[in-house]
């Protein structure tokens, strides 16, 4: 384990357990670990000499998480609450909180219009370098920009990936560094296939050693070091400007990861012109999105039809029934 999980307090073999039993199940549990580092420190803190979690103890660690949000404590309390039923298994009295109740979302994501994506992506192309820095990004920006909507990946995903899980010729990219912590495979169409193949060739005339080696990071700065989401945001927000559409700011969009909901309502909207049922292509979607339940993938469903009320009628109502309106799922991603 990595030393900085490195667990001390009395709580550490039963927190080694639990990460032990979510990596036999395939879950790489990165956000558990330092949650657990957190309750570890805490611990600590306190001097527990007894694996004996009270009620007590766990209202005063949450008066300490003043600044944590709604979202953030509700996976603290959870990483509690499996914990605590862990140690409860092995002998341990334990208390096992309740899960905190989970605020209604009222978030709606900024949909881009095809037109729009047209204007972005001609603007991209158009990006110029205004003073010689080896450090830009620009090079990587518009291949970036189409991988993320023509995939439906995540910014973080598409910066892990490295030139061996890049598989033009079969047609797929490999994600090993995911939200979840699944691998999965993602699909690359003809005209997504030919903007990597016109990045990768432009990218390995520069007289930079390793960068088409099979462990270097298939998406670089000019200099061949690795890119940050905030270089890829700050272009975006300059395209934004660029096509005269208006950005709200305070975490109301249009965001770059707004490319990802756009990719998933416009995949719908293609299925169902193309006379498939909408709920059909569900399973089909949440693969693609990596979403552990449907139901976090759901929500597409009902804002596509919502834009374009067309294809509602294409729905069956038996499918409607079978995924009926369920309450927001935390391995979503607003």
């Amino acid at each position: 384990m990595a030393e900085q999980f490195n667990y001390t307090s009395v709580l550490a073999p039963y927190m080694r357990r639990l990460l032990a039993l979510k990596a036999s199940a395939g879950i790489n549990a990165l956000r558990t670990k330092w949650i657990l580092k957190e309750i570890d420190d805490f611990a600590n803190s306190m001097k527990l000499s007894d694996a004996h979690i009270t009620e007590k103890i766990v209202s005063q660690w949450r008066d300490t998480r003043i600044a944590d949000g709604d979202r953030t404590l509700y996976a603290k309390y959870s990483v509690w609450s499996q914990l605590t039923k862990l140690m409860t298994r092995c002998g341990c009295e334990c208390f096992v909180p309740s899960l905190p109740q989970q605020q209604k979302q009222t978030f709606t994501p900024y949909i881009f219009t095809p037109e729009q994506m047209t204007a972005i992506f001609a603007a991209a192309d158009n990006l110029k370098l205004h003073n010689i820095r080896m450090g830009t990004t620009l090079i990587s920006i518009p291949a970036i920009l189409r991988l993320l909507y023509s995939t439906g990946m995540r910014v973080s995903e598409a910066l892990s990936i490295r030139n061996r899980d890049v598989h033009i010729d079969e047609h797929f990219i490999h994600l090993r560094k995911t939200k979840n912590g699944c691998e999965r495979i993602v699909p690359v169409c003809n005209s997504l296939e030919a903007v990597l193949r016109q990045y990768i060739d432009y990218r390995n005339r520069m007289p930079v050693k390793g960068v088409s080696s099979d462990d270097a990071l298939f998406f670089v700065k000019l200099d061949g070091t690795s890119m940050r989401p905030g270089a890829i945001y700050k272009n975006f927000k300059k395209l934004l400007e660029i096509c005269g559409i208006p950005h709200i700011g305070n975490h109301q969009g249009p965001r770059v990861h707004d490319l990802r909901h756009t990719f998933s309502v416009h995949a719908l909207v293609q299925m169902g012109r193309s006379g498939m049922d909408l709920y059909t292509g569900l399973p089909i979607l949440s693969t693609v999105l990596g979403h552990r339940s449907l139901s976090a993938t759901e929500q597409y469903v009902r804002l596509t039809c919502s834009m374009y009320p067309e294809l509602e009628e294409r729905c069956s109502e038996i499918n409607a029934f079978v995924y009926p309106t369920v309450c927001p799922a935390y391995d979503n991603d607003d």
